[in-house]
């Protein structure tokens, strides 16, 4: 008996602990890999903060001109730099301490959000000048993130990668959702400059975790950086359609389904809102992420990821275009949830099958490839919804989006057949 005079079912408990476990992100590769723990906090930590100032940047240009157009430009005067440094980026990060470049990356990522702290502190209204940072942020955000990406997997066994990358949603997640809440609050209480001041701090711990890491010279001594080295991991990318589908499908995903951009727009017009819910519209999908990356135990028993890989970025397309028939604010953010969470599932295996699937040798190149993807595809994906929102209006700008979305993810299924049958247990790249 308890206390309260209930009768509890002992025998149950296990069963029920068991059934958990099974649900629950796996934490193993917490427990056993002390460098991964602390890599994980850090770029958490980091990955928070960088959220402030790309929920910042955009908003402040709204704030000077008024133009969903001018939002969606972010993305132009982001994608050149980031595409050519993320490319590059890779291949530096095959030739050289990826400890060391990670070091060096984040220290100039830092400073650019001081000067994004200064301009806002000191009201310079400057169109050119946001643009400009944003632009050198995505060339050294690239080449960060090509370093990082091939770092990974030498910090925890090949067994663990799911469970890592699901871990890694976790965080990443946890970022897009704080940090456009917390930047919709800093912004409309205290103004920009602190949301650029916090993205500034943030850096700290991300630096503290890197420099902790021993060296991390790519294994067989690297090959040189350049145009040769670029178009070897592009090479090797080419004839392995497996491997080719997991960019395929998120350039499909986030070009046309991706309404971002359109965000400010939707908050005032749509729901009558000011920067809290600009904030919330972009928190929704990485909440709805969180809360799949918190259950994502499951992940770690799927083989056919391939095949979860498409059905996920088909539900993130529909829910996506089903937001854009709502005007009731609560209806509209539990649908951005429902995307996020299929992103987040989509994410995790297309990273696990690239990291198994490449050596390490070339991990730099293919995270190149991958973070010009990732990061990339937003940024087109926020030109090419500006666009058709300035020309046909900003519902048809969202629904036109997420219906390509799911027509392009079919399509690629029926040109790429063995994608759907990809077996995590006996990969084949």
């Amino acid at each position: 008996m308890t206390s309260g005079g209930a009768d509890v079912d002992k025998s149950s408990l296990p069963v029920a602990s068991s059934r958990w476990r099974r649900i629950a992100a796996d934490v193993t590769p917490l427990r056993e890999s002390r460098d991964y723990r602390r890599w994980w906090f850090g770029y958490s930590v980091s990955f928070t903060g960088t959220q402030l100032s790309q929920f910042a940047i955009p908003l402040q240009v709204y704030v000077l001109t008024k133009s969903s157009f001018d939002v969606g430009l972010v993305g132009l005067v982001v994608f050149v730099p980031l595409v050519t440094m993320g490319l590059v980026g890779g291949a530096i990060a095959d030739a050289v301490d990826r400890r060391r470049l990670t070091l060096i990356t984040g220290t100039v990522l830092m400073v650019l959000s001081v000067l994004l702290t200064v301009q806002a502190a000191l009201g310079l209204r400057q169109l050119w000048l946001l643009y400009l940072i944003a632009a050198v942020q995505g060339a050294f955000s690239a080449v960060d993130s090509s370093a990082r990406g091939a770092i990974l997997p030498r910090l925890v066994r090949r067994d663990m990668l799911p469970a890592a990358n699901a871990l890694g949603q976790l965080g990443f997640n946890t970022g897009l959702s704080v940090g456009p809440l917390l930047g919709g609050v800093l912004v409309g209480t205290l103004g920009f400059s602190w949301a650029y001041g916090f993205d500034t701090v943030s850096f700290l711990a991300v630096l503290y975790a890197v420099w902790r890491l021993p060296a991390m010279p790519p294994e067989g001594g690297g090959s040189r950086a350049g145009v040769a080295s670029v178009l070897e991991g592009l090479r090797y990318l080419g004839p392995r359609k497996n491997l080719l589908m997991t960019f395929l499908v998120d350039i499909n995903a986030m070009v046309f389904g991706m309404p971002r951009a359109l965000f400010p727009a939707i908050a005032v017009n749509w729901f009558h809102g000011g920067p809290g819910t600009v904030g919330l519209l972009a928190a929704a999908p990485p909440i709805g992420a969180l809360v799949g990356a918190a259950a994502s135990g499951w992940t770690g028993r799927v083989r056919r990821q391939g095949f979860a890989v498409l059905v996920s970025v088909a539900v993130w397309g529909g829910s996506i275009a089903l937001f854009g028939f709502t005007r009731t604010l609560w209806v509209a953010l539990v649908l951005l949830a429902v995307a996020g969470a299929a992103d987040m599932v989509s994410a995790i295996f297309r990273n696990t099958i690239l990291q198994v699937s490449t050596p390490d040798a070339l991990r730099g190149r293919l995270q190149g490839v991958f973070i010009v993807v990732v990061t990339g595809g937003p940024r087109l994906g926020d030109l090419e919804a500006g666009s058709v929102a300035a020309a046909a209006g900003t519902q048809v700008s969202v629904v036109s989006g997420g219906l390509a979305c799911v027509v392009g993810v079919a399509l690629l299924a029926a040109m790429f057949p063995s994608f759907a049958k990809y077996d995590g247990q006996d990969p084949e790249p």
